[in-house]
């Protein structure tokens, strides 16, 4: 089980990926009084000797985190770029079916960056294998981060407590 960490002004400290902690960091957070406590799961309490409380499924930092702007180059992001779509023959995909393909191979000097990785279906990524003549549709390029943060947010969350979907804006 996880804990959903909101920043001081409600939305969650990041979207690129989800502000999840463990449940065990959000113990750590409500001693430490650095959040405080907006929902609960039911019937899920923890006990030490002198002390008990149910585990958070909401928190909400009591001081604003500055947002990071940054992306760190992932698969999962690269995917979201191309909106879950292969490069080479438009075929929707999704997280089990996507895969990566460097347009120059790294066989042939190719680097594992945005400029040079692209989503590609199984079957393309197959065919196309270690050459370097077949390109896709648009070219990859380095995405701004106010972008893929929106196409994150019309894609569907893993939300292991009903009350996410309330804080997730």
């Amino acid at each position: 089980m996880a804990t959903l960490l909101l920043n001081a002004d409600g939305l969650p400290v990041s979207y690129l990926p989800l502000s999840v902690i463990s449940w065990q960091d959000s113990i750590k957070y409500m001693v430490l009084q650095k959040a405080r406590v907006l929902e609960s799961y039911d019937n899920w309490t923890v006990h030490s000797p002198t002390w008990s409380t149910a585990v958070p499924a909401v928190m909400i930092l009591l001081e604003y985190e500055q947002r990071k702007k940054t992306l760190r180059f992932s698969k999962q992001n690269v995917f979201l770029r191309d909106d879950y779509t292969c490069q080479y023959c438009g075929l929707q995909v999704n997280r089990k079916t996507a895969t990566l393909d460097h347009v120059l191979p790294i066989s042939l000097g190719g680097k594992t960056v945005w400029e040079n990785c692209t989503t590609a279906c199984g079957k393309c990524n197959a065919q196309k294998g270690n050459k370097s003549g077949i390109k896709p549709k648009s070219k990859p390029n380095k995405p701004n981060y106010y972008n893929l943060v929106e196409k994150r947010k019309k894609l569907e969350y893993d939300l292991r407590h009903p009350s996410w979907k309330d804080y997730m804006v």
